[in-house]
């Protein structure tokens, strides 16, 4: 029988989340932290999360498997599609005489957004000089991210044309899963970046997706997050966050194009 994770508990994985990741869990995640954790206490052997808060709290790689199982990581293929129709009819003929297109997929989860990217980018460039940067805080989904095999089903969110030319059908062993091109795996560099720390040096870049992530952030954690992010963001580059956000009252240093959409000042 499981422990029961008591509210004292809690809110210290709560306290853990936010100071790693800057991710704000309400009371009603009390649930979610028990299920997920609940598999470190049976390795561990443990009789109760206090427990393993203390190893948590004292082995940093343990730390980073609990913010791992901690952090919310449901995506698919080619989500909030109008961003990729924008990205291919207005972006591209912008950017597409540049020597190098450069785009940031922060908080990419298990690859399907860099993935969708990819393919977008190589289809409206008609080239493959892009690179794509992306990032995530956990370990784990980079992992299943870097190998860009996925199910077949998942392979419905793709249109039809997408899946001949970038995503090749698994045989015999691989029957049910399909794996990207190689070209659109070798577009795409996948580090963990924690967007609540000082950023890395990975120079600037025309677009920056960073969706379904600031749901998760207080104000406070949304300004200095999209603060860090604009010092990577050329003038005149684009910042695209996902239509169930707002920028209000975050920053006033990027300029509306459409909801969701927004633009760094030339």
């Amino acid at each position: 029988m499981l422990p029961v994770l008591s509210d004292k508990e809690f809110h210290g994985f709560r306290q853990l989340i936010f100071d790693e990741a800057g991710i704000h869990m309400s009371d009603v995640k009390k649930p979610l932290v028990s299920g997920r954790l609940a598999k470190r206490l049976a390795h561990h052997g443990l009789n109760s999360y206090g427990e393993y808060f203390r190893i948590v709290s004292q082995d940093a790689k343990e730390r980073q498997m609990s913010v791992d199982l901690l952090t919310t990581n449901e995506t698919f293929f080619f989500r909030e599609p109008k961003h990729f129709e924008f990205l291919a009819d207005t972006i591209v003929p912008e950017l597409g005489r540049q020597q190098q297109v450069r785009v940031w997929s922060g908080a990419c989860s298990s690859g399907e957004e860099p993935y969708t990217l990819a393919m977008t980018l190589a289809d409206a460039l008609g080239h493959w000089r892009f690179e794509i940067l992306a990032s995530d805080i956990s370990t784990r989904v980079l992992e299943t991210a870097r190998k860009g095999m996925y199910p077949l089903e998942d392979a419905a969110d793709i249109p039809k044309p997408y899946r001949n030319a970038y995503c090749l059908k698994g045989i015999g062993r691989q029957e049910g899963w399909m794996l990207l091109d190689k070209a659109i795996r070798d577009s795409i560099r996948f580090e963990q970046i924690n967007l609540n720390a000082t950023l890395p040096d990975v120079g600037v870049f025309d677009v920056i997706f960073l969706r379904n992530v600031m749901i998760y952030f207080s104000v406070e954690t949304k300004r200095q997050v999209v603060s860090r992010l604009m010092s990577k963001l050329r003038p005149g580059g684009y910042f695209i966050i996902s239509h169930s956000e707002s920028l209000h009252g975050v920053t006033e240093s990027l300029k509306m194009v459409k909801p969701s959409i927004y633009r760094k000042p030339a």
